[in-house]
């Protein structure tokens, strides 16, 4: 059976294709990172919902797989993009990770500050940070001079959102930035050093808080710890924020980014949202399902020998659900490589898969529909004559197997003077 190599170029700049083509060619196939342990590639829309939404037969951890051995592909992974091994557990011991009762116990520490209730009292900070970070944009961008999106405004409005939630001071979030861009890019050379100094910097703050408690996320977490230590260690501590960081502005920055260049190259999807701006709530969702940046969610384990899509898989055997080729797939969307803005699929609640499915449902999904939504209204709304300062073909799609991300997207955000009297 052929293999698949899913680091290869065509998955970085066209996954739609690549990805679809695969789909069609068969539901479950075999494939592989970086040359590493082959998976199942699921790519069809109901066997991703039921590998994502079904507990009692796939898992995260492969250590659940009864007797099995099975091989923990993740950490593998992490293993060969450099990530030292003394450092492993707080990447592969998170959140995203666990199953059952551990994973229970984790979400419901956090869960609470990304109720639908508790973001809805953030949007007027969201509000305020948006409206500050374009008025520095506009003065970057003065007399047509072309300004970088993602470094610009994509980045910083989640990672500030993010910052403040969990209780990271403003003087390092800096810092968290230049730390987060070298894991997400696996600079090998850069990697140990970064997550070093994460962790060694997110145990500084929990001594903080244990000295001089403050109203944030941090400290909540601290207290639950220091009342009953069983619930959460030190090392969970870290892990925890470490994913809630890290989750909280990386795939909200590059969905804002992907969204702005999606509707800059279809006009008449940007001409709709301006004329009836009631569409935005809906477009997010349009927008996650076609342009979103997580290309698959976390490798799942057979827990017993059992069947999908028609392949046998035995027990222990890791499975990749690939949410880009489910979010186009047509058994489930009409005209699914079509961006529509105007798409609704109430019949499954949201519709597409891109924040996942099941209990490992994106614990930051209402908080990132929310930044998305005000970002792109307000940013498209102050700036009507908005537009790419190059051409499409010129965007660079960075080789990050599993993410759709840009390294910049430069804007002009105002017709310039000779343009206006050549219009």
């Amino acid at each position: 059976m052929t293999v698949t190599d899913l680091t290869t170029t065509e998955f970085v700049t066209d996954p739609y294709t690549a990805y679809g083509r695969m789909r069609e060619e068969a539901p479950v196939l075999r494939g592989t990172f970086f040359g590493g342990a082959p998976v199942w590639v699921v790519t069809r829309y109901d066997d991703v919902r039921a590998v994502l939404g079904d507990p009692t037969h796939f898992a995260n951890d492969p250590a659940a797989v009864p007797g099995s051995g099975a091989a923990d592909l993740k950490r593998d992974a992490m293993v060969q993009i450099g990530i030292p091994e003394d450092l492993l557990h707080y990447l592969t011991d998170s959140i995203i990770s666990a199953d059952g009762a551990h994973h229970t116990r984790l979400r419901k520490l956090v869960s609470r500050a990304f109720t639908v209730r508790r973001v809805g009292e953030l949007r007027p900070r969201v509000e305020a940070i948006t409206a500050a970070l374009l008025d520095r944009l506009e003065k970057l961008g003065a007399g047509g001079t072309p300004v970088d999106l993602v470094e610009e405004f994509a980045y910083p409005l989640p990672i500030t959102v993010i910052c403040e939630l969990v209780g990271i001071p403003e003087t390092d979030r800096e810092a968290w930035h230049a730390w987060s861009k070298d894991l997400a890019t696996m600079d090998r050379e850069r990697i140990p050093t970064a997550l070093r100094d994460m962790v060694d910097h997110i145990l500084s703050l929990v001594a903080c808080r244990r000295a001089e408690p403050a109203d944030d996320l941090l400290t909540a977490l601290v207290r639950v710890a220091d009342a009953d230590g069983d619930r959460l260690s030190d090392d969970e501590l870290v892990t925890m924020i470490l994913s809630l960081v890290i989750a909280g502005h990386e795939t909200t920055a590059h969905l804002i980014s992907n969204a702005v260049v999606a509707l800059l190259t279809r006009p008449d999807q940007l001409a709709a949202l301006r004329a009836d701006p009631e569409l935005w709530p809906g477009a997010i969702a349009e927008l996650m399902r076609r342009s979103g940046p997580v290309q698959f969610a976390s490798t799942r384990y057979a827990l017993a020998d059992t069947e999908l899509g028609g392949v046998k898989v035995k027990a222990g055997e890791g499975l990749q659900p690939a949410l880009v080729a489910a979010n186009s797939d047509p058994r489930e969307f009409d005209d699914p490589e079509r961006l529509d803005v105007a798409r609704r699929t109430a019949e499954r609640g949201e519709g597409h898969v891109g924040f996942g499915f099941g209990p490992h449902y994106c614990l930051g999904a209402a908080l990132a529909r929310q930044e998305g939504e005000v970002a792109l209204r307000v940013l498209v709304e102050r700036f009507p004559d908005l537009a790419l300062a190059v051409d499409p073909g010129e965007l660079v799609w960075l080789p990050v197997p599993g993410m759709r991300r840009l390294s910049a997207v430069p804007l002009r955000l105002r017709c310039g003077w000779a343009e206006l009297r050549l219009g």
